[in-house]
């Protein structure tokens, strides 16, 4: 493939590029095989928090790719780290929104996290996927930055794709907020590149030697865009070749799937 060279590393999306819900695309063990014997470091960053690093390591163990923690990066690590680099984290109380994907990596930086009922002030509201959500938790959250909590969200997909359809993704919980407070929040995940400069220093590579490989236009590929970075959209996700007509922005390379990838690297 034209111009498909010099590259030192890999940043890649998971959902809709190496699987669909619990079912590996075809391609997966011959792509992790090639990404090793060339090689070719990479970095697995999604915008999903609501699962842990070591979920992600067994999941993949599941689907026969071995990888290693350091190999990880979700929205939820991505958003600990961020805030670690702003606050103390020991003296800093934080109200979350989610699940353990994002509380164990504030808990991993030192972070407190506030209970349900506590009266204390908190310095963070920090929200991510919660799929047990409900009404008292945007009652605390709300009124903890009405308080003068500072607000962050670890990713902003307003819809989650799912077996039944589109659900409300996190950034309708942050929409939700930011009515009722009139606050927006910083976000930490794609398209933001805040998650893909994390990645390139996991990588120690320059932006110029780094691809990022995603499905979906809006986060993936404008975070790269937005990063410096070239990038590739595969086909087997959300996004459609189509899609980009209306966009002011583009992918390096559109490609059918991981397995068309595959061959262009081993080119």
């Amino acid at each position: 493939m034209q111009g498909f060279t010099d590259i030192g590393g890999l940043i890649i999306d998971m959902d809709g590029v190496l699987w669909h819900g619990e079912q590996a695309l075809p391609g997966l063990t011959a792509f992790f095989d090639t990404l090793r014997d060339l090689k070719l470091p990479f970095v697995l960053a999604t915008n999903n928090a609501s699962i842990t690093a070591e979920q992600y390591v067994a999941k993949l163990s599941g689907m026969r790719v071995e990888i290693g923690i350091r190999e990880i990066l979700t929205s939820g690590m991505a958003t600990a780290l961020y805030l670690s680099e702003r606050y103390q984290p020991s003296e800093t109380r934080v109200y979350v929104i989610g699940s353990a994907g994002l509380r164990q990596p504030l808990l991993d930086k030192g972070f407190i996290l506030a209970g349900e009922q506590e009266p204390e002030a908190v310095q963070l509201v920090v929200s991510g996927l919660d799929k047990t959500l409900t009404w008292e938790k945007l009652c605390n959250a709300a009124l903890h930055i009405q308080a003068g909590a500072d607000f962050y969200g670890s990713n902003g997909d307003v819809t989650l794709p799912t077996e039944r359809g589109f659900l409300p993704g996190n950034g309708a919980t942050l929409a939700a907020l930011t009515a009722a407070t009139g606050v927006s929040p910083i976000t930490i995940g794609k398209p933001a590149p805040i998650i893909y400069q994390q990645a390139l220093a996991i990588l120690s590579l320059p932006p110029e030697r780094v691809v990022a490989i995603g499905d979906r236009l809006d986060t993936d590929i404008l975070g790269a865009v937005r990063t410096g970075i070239r990038s590739v959209l595969v086909l087997s996700g959300i996004s459609r070749e189509s899609d980009m007509q209306r966009l002011d922005y583009a992918p390096t390379w559109v490609m059918r799937d991981i397995r068309e990838l595959t061959t262009a690297l081993r080119q």
